[in-house]
């Protein structure tokens, strides 16, 4: 570390970004859009000594269409807002919604999944109902791991991207609230994914909220009222009520925890609305 600025090592190769890293242990860190390393002063937390940029790895920026979707690690949010089968509606949007828009064209989908502790990202939520499979590698080897069980991951470890189940028939929205008169966090996000029967009604449901509590997380309580009911504001509502009772609420400088709470059943209405519209 040159005064107090970090060493940046370009690596040429997936593997070489994985060797480097695996040599620096906690003293490295993969390197991508950098919105969120550039501000870890701010939350008082280390910068490491060497940062691993992964910039050049061109295989990290695929997106493979199909069921289930690949989308690399290195795909920015604005790459991600054009996402267009309606089973990755949720993602779409929450990556459209996010921050702004000269944000959006430098941050990655693997570089959100990593800034920890953030229970504000409005990808998580949307990537929990959509069921996404994050896929990394280390000098162990490459894994898959689910991301409802995501958490501190060890020194060395690379995400490439996520996989994304597709099927015919599911839909999925997302909705956030936000401070008035900024665009940046949520105080709620809310990803509502559903299978819908032959019928019209909700063969499966999963159903996303973050920002409410310091980890973003499914709600069973929501999903279980969704479950055989219509795409109708009504069933949503009940969702959102369902939700903000099995949550527990966090208080911080945006916004008080029972609004957070109060806001979830009108942010569940509205995205069952529209995914019976």
């Amino acid at each position: 570390m040159a005064g107090d600025y970090p060493d940046v090592y370009r690596a040429g190769s997936l593997e070489d970004a994985v060797r480097e890293l695996s040599r620096l242990g906690d003293d490295g860190a993969p390197l991508a859009g950098c919105t969120w390393i550039m501000r870890a002063p701010s939350r008082g937390e280390r910068l490491r000594r060497t940062y691993v940029s992964l910039q050049d790895l061109d295989e990290l920026r695929r997106v493979v269409s199909g069921d289930p979707t690949l989308v690399g690690a290195l795909v920015t949010h604005a790459e991600l807002g054009r996402l267009e089968h309606r089973a990755l509606g949720a993602l779409a949007e929450a990556a459209r919604r996010s921050a702004n828009r000269a944000v959006r064209n430098v941050a990655t989908l693997g570089g959100n999944l990593c800034a920890r502790p953030f229970p504000a990202s409005d990808l998580v939520p949307a990537l929990l109902a959509c069921e996404a499979t994050v896929q990394v590698i280390s000098a162990a080897g490459t894994d898959k791991l689910e991301l409802g069980g995501w958490g501190t991951r060890p020194a060395g470890e690379i995400v490439t991207g996520v996989t994304l189940p597709a099927p015919e028939g599911r839909r999925s929205w997302y909705g956030r609230l936000t401070v008035r008169g900024s665009s940046e966090y949520p105080i709620a996000g809310v990803a509502v994914s559903v299978d819908v029967a032959g019928d019209g009604t909700v063969a499966e449901a999963r159903v996303a909220v973050g920002g409410v509590e310091e980890v973003a997380r499914r709600v069973p309580e929501a999903e279980a009222v969704l479950a055989g009911a219509s795409l109708s504001p009504a069933a949503g509502q009940a969702a959102g009520e369902a939700a903000a009772a099995a949550m527990v609420e966090r208080d911080a400088v945006d916004a008080p925890g029972w609004y957070r709470l109060a806001v979830l059943p009108r942010l569940c209405r509205d995205i069952v609305e529209r995914l019976g519209a």
